[in-house]
């Protein structure tokens, strides 16, 4: 099963099941909706309840979608995958002995990316730094998770960074992530049971640049060198979230040391099972 955030005609915010490209709407809405009814003990039950059976599908091409966020917080794992370790250990000669360390010590990288209204949602506009000359996308698959920290689905994430920020100095890091449109989330969730197994799961980046590609790579996600289980475990201690918290796994994969993502760009990242997250990219 699928859920989709979105805004309806009248402006507010509703829910949709998302079947064979097509949207159905339920019957509640609210803007905390979409977390209730992921953080809820039957998801999918809770749905066929809510369901307007007399309401005809739309097209998903045709509904304004939302970020599939309410009020959760937004985290991120880092150097999860090799290739992530070894562009860290490029953009700063100084401290790739702490990104070794951090690749395989027990304790993962975790840190804070964003709130709720600093995430943007399919086809909008993800952000360059204006102080920023080295920006990537970094495309990851996203855990949407509840209170008690259950994963209740799946997501597609793009972790913006600026590289030569976070290079300069690795303390830069909150400077080099976190800012207004530095994430985006979407296109929808697929609920955890519905999802493939990850071993079997692909993660597809791809840059357009004025009608051209000109960045295109994958990754399994079985390449990750830690579980999903583990990174929520290690962000639960010591740590709350009452309105659950969404968590982007790292990534696996990174384009070339001398490409920067341009005014104009367009980022589209594929994740098997869930579909496609696209975003405009701008330049402050």
């Amino acid at each position: 099963m699928q859920l989709c955030k979105l805004r309806l005609g009248n402006g507010e915010t509703g829910v949709g099941l998302v079947q064979q490209s097509q949207v159905r709407l339920l019957t509640q809405h609210g803007s905390n909706l979409f977390s209730e009814l992921l953080h809820a003990d039957n998801p999918a039950g809770r749905v066929d309840v809510l369901l307007d059976r007399q309401a005809e599908p739309v097209p998903l091409e045709r509904v304004s979608l939302l970020p599939p966020v309410d009020q959760q917080e937004i985290w991120a794992a880092g150097v999860t995958y090799i290739r992530s370790r070894e562009a860290r250990e490029r953009e700063s000669v100084g401290a790739a002995q702490f990104y070794d360390k951090v690749y395989t010590a027990p304790r993962p990288e975790l840190f804070f990316k964003a709130t709720a209204a600093r995430v943007v949602g399919p086809g909008q506009a993800v952000r360059v730094r204006r102080d920023s000359r080295w920006t990537v996308p970094e495309p990851e698959l996203a855990l949407m998770l509840s209170p008690d920290l259950r994963l209740v689905g799946y997501t597609i994430g793009n972790d913006m960074s600026a590289r030569d920020i976070e290079g300069e100095n690795p303390l830069y890091l909150p400077q080099a992530k976190v800012y207004t449109q530095s994430c985006a989330l979407g296109p929808v969730v697929t609920l955890a049971a519905d999802m493939p197994a990850l071993e079997q799961v692909t993660i597809r980046l791809l840059i357009e640049r004025q009608g051209q590609n000109v960045f295109d790579g994958f990754t399994p996600v079985g390449r990750m060198a830690r579980t999903p289980a583990e990174l929520v475990d290690w962000l639960g201690r010591d740590n709350n979230f009452p309105h659950g918290v969404v968590l982007l796994t790292g990534t696996g994969v990174v384009p070339p040391d001398d490409f920067s993502l341009e005014n104009g760009d367009t980022v589209y990242i594929d994740i098997a099972g869930i579909g496609r997250l696209s975003n405009p990219v701008t330049r402050s």
